[in-house]
């Protein structure tokens, strides 16, 4: 029986250092629009919604109020950790279609059926992704495709995702797309590629050996 062990994220904003992804824009241009990704706007609606479907998994979760404010303290830079992620998604897709990458639903099934495996059943899966990721049950099978998008690219780029290369493939791809972030969701360094409070939770080790503790 593998030991389990708690994966870490292994693409996170300091890691991406070399890989410039994002640039802010210094004006309201795009107005109602959190982020604009290839000339399609994430719209502030878009946003709310999703950030109002993890506090509803959240709160299913520990219907106890203390630990719902505890849960809501641990996850307080929610929104803007949400929207990175969303843009980074359509980052991850772009560069993945650029190198010809594929996601089949049998292949998502497949690393679900495994990780259930590991975690003891799909309950527990669904509530180790929503504690460590901020991932609700109803976005787990998209974000399972995205883990398989960034692994497969990396094995097409010849490398893997923490590596330099796959991050240049990745920070080709978000110069393609022109990608805006509204400014009132926070700041990105150009230079430094970095935001203190930016996290990307769409690629994990997620690997047979690697399954995220819960609680």
């Amino acid at each position: 029986m593998h030991r389990r062990r708690r994966t870490a994220l292994l693409l996170t904003a300091a890691i991406a250092a070399a890989a410039p992804l994002l640039t802010a824009c210094g004006n309201d241009a795009h107005p109602g629009a959190a982020a604009v990704v290839g000339g399609e706007r994430i719209t502030v609606s878009q946003l709310e919604n999703r950030v109002d479907e993890v506090r509803a998994a959240q709160r299913a979760a520990v219907p106890d109020d203390a630990q719902y404010q505890q849960a809501i303290a641990r996850t307080g830079s929610l929104t803007r950790d949400t929207l990175h992620g969303m843009v980074l998604d359509r980052v991850l897709e772009r560069a993945a279609q650029d190198a010809g990458v594929t996601v089949t639903g049998r292949e998502v099934q497949r690393m679900r059926s495994d990780l259930e495996q590991q975690a003891g059943g799909a309950e527990a899966l669904e509530a180790a992704w929503l504690q460590q990721y901020g991932i609700p049950p109803q976005r787990l099978d998209a974000n399972l495709r995205l883990q398989i998008q960034a692994q497969k690219l990396a094995q097409q780029l010849g490398t893997d995702t923490s590596r330099p290369e796959f991050w240049q493939a990745l920070s080709e791809a978000g110069e393609k797309l022109d990608v805006d972030l509204n400014p009132r969701y926070g700041d990105w360094d150009v230079e430094k590629s970095s935001r203190v409070d930016a996290r990307t939770p769409w690629v994990r080790d997620v690997t047979a050996t690697g399954m995220p503790q819960t609680l």
